[in-house]
């Protein structure tokens, strides 16, 4: 009992959280430019541009295919043998929105095919373009499908930002290696606290994303 009274004494648990802020930030903005990226992918993928959307779409299958690690390990270890040398964070919130991205793509392309064609047809038919449709028409009742699936796949990007502590970035998992590399007996507390606090961020993003369902169906 005293190991877990030391292990989550308040020094250890606040510079936990300043982990976790690093994780919420991570979070924030690879799915914000995941969400923007995808989209625009997903789109190219379902309007089949000739040779543009099988490009989008070889190049989607192969990140989808590719280990999330793995893309980190290139990110970080690989970019600066192009020029490219990005710091931990920034190299972590590249890889997150580069495979995310992938995801999104085709989750936006199949609830874009799971609208009716009769609705894209109908609002051809009033003199729309097919940008116009897509806009105004087909993607409200796409994304609105999509909801659950889209937050399912955020709530995985939030614990995958734990995979990026194998480049040192100061997120949480890599702040309670810290605390529990100072003594082993603090592993297992700092792990039940890993847990509540994962928790508590995916579950309340689950539970936004169910209000914003509701609220638009």
């Amino acid at each position: 009992m005293q190991n877990w009274i030391n292990a989550l004494s308040w020094l250890n648990l606040r510079f936990l959280l300043m982990g976790l802020w690093v994780t919420i930030y991570i979070s924030v903005i690879s799915v914000i430019l995941s969400f923007i990226i995808g989209s625009i992918l997903g789109i190219i993928r379902y309007s089949k541009i000739k040779w543009i959307s099988k490009i989008v779409g070889f190049i989607i299958d192969i990140i989808r295919n590719v280990p999330l690690l793995l893309i980190i390990f290139f990110t970080y270890f690989g970019l600066p043998n192009f020029g490219l040398r990005p710091e931990t964070i920034p190299a972590a919130i590249i890889a997150m929105t580069v495979f995310e991205s992938s995801m999104i793509a085709e989750i936006v392309r199949s609830g874009i095919q799971s609208v009716s064609e009769g609705q894209m047809e109908g609002a051809r038919s009033t003199g729309m373009s097919f940008v116009q449709a897509l806009w105004h028409v087909v993607l409200p009742q796409a994304y609105k499908n999509m909801i659950p699936t889209i937050i399912s796949q955020f709530v995985s990007l939030i614990k995958d930002t734990s995979l990026a502590t194998i480049i040192v970035v100061p997120e949480m998992m890599q702040h309670a290696q810290v605390i529990y590399g100072q003594n082993a007996n603090y592993i297992l507390p700092m792990f039940a606290a890993l847990a509540v606090l994962y928790f508590i961020v995916c579950f309340t993003l689950s539970v936004i994303g169910n209000a914003i369902g509701r609220h638009l169906s």
